[in-house]
């Protein structure tokens, strides 16, 4: 039987929700750099976290990435397959070695016929999925480039150390985070370093001051 992570969406998941991963999904390890699927691949299974961290990005149509997200263990996510049969809306790519449970939408379709009640995860799994979307299309059109890179590196930071301080990322992919140029990512980490807010090294990015960051990243201090 499959050990699933206490974590992430896995921790308030129904126990039918972790029997059906632990006993029909397959384990799949991905090595750093490897994908998981590709935009516009079809969709055609569910996947679960087990260890490392999966981004989640898209690609514009002029060819530019744009990374949305960092999930590490118990992150669920490919619902969208279970709902709208059709190609990948992103890729999926491991930072790290990660090793990830897939569960084919067929299988998780006939667990849902044969036990309703797991249609609760499934429709809470969807809401969390678009409240946090419309929480990205809101920072990315409303807040100026240095909030929007206070928040995503609060929320990248847990994924890369125990305290929370640490994020193993470069200014490039930062940038592609943020949704931003590489310069103004810099510029904004430079301001910081002065103030003593971050540490900036090769790929990584020390946070020295987490309440001076929190308050840089509310809205309501611009």
């Amino acid at each position: 039987m499959i050990s699933l992570p206490d974590t992430g969406f896995l921790a308030d998941a129904s126990p039918r929700l972790k029997q059906m991963l632990a006993a029909q999904a397959t384990e799949i390890g991905l090595e750093r750099g490897a994908a998981l699927f590709k935009q516009g691949d079809p969709g055609d299974a569910l996947y679960a976290v087990l260890a490392g961290s999966m981004e989640i990005s898209i690609l514009s149509l002029d060819g530019r990435k744009l990374s949305l997200d960092l999930v590490g263990p118990g992150a669920v996510f490919g619902e969208i397959a279970l709902f709208d049969p059709g190609p990948r809306t992103a890729t999926v790519t491991a930072v790290e070695p990660s090793r990830v449970l897939r569960v084919l939408s067929a299988d998780v379709m006939a667990e849902l016929h044969r036990h309703p009640e797991l249609a609760i995860d499934m429709v809470r799994l969807a809401g969390q999925r678009m409240r946090w979307m419309g929480g990205q299309l809101n920072e990315q059109v409303f807040l100026p480039v240095p909030t929007r890179l206070a928040r995503k590196l609060l929320h990248l930071a847990p994924h890369h150390d125990a305290g929370g301080a640490t994020v193993r990322l470069s200014q490039a992919e930062l940038a592609e985070y943020v949704g931003a140029t590489r310069e103004a990512i810099s510029k904004t980490l430079a301001t910081w370093k002065r103030l003593g807010v971050i540490d900036v090294g090769r790929g990584t990015l020390a946070i020295r001051d987490p309440n001076a960051l929190r308050a840089l990243a509310d809205p309501d201090q611009i």
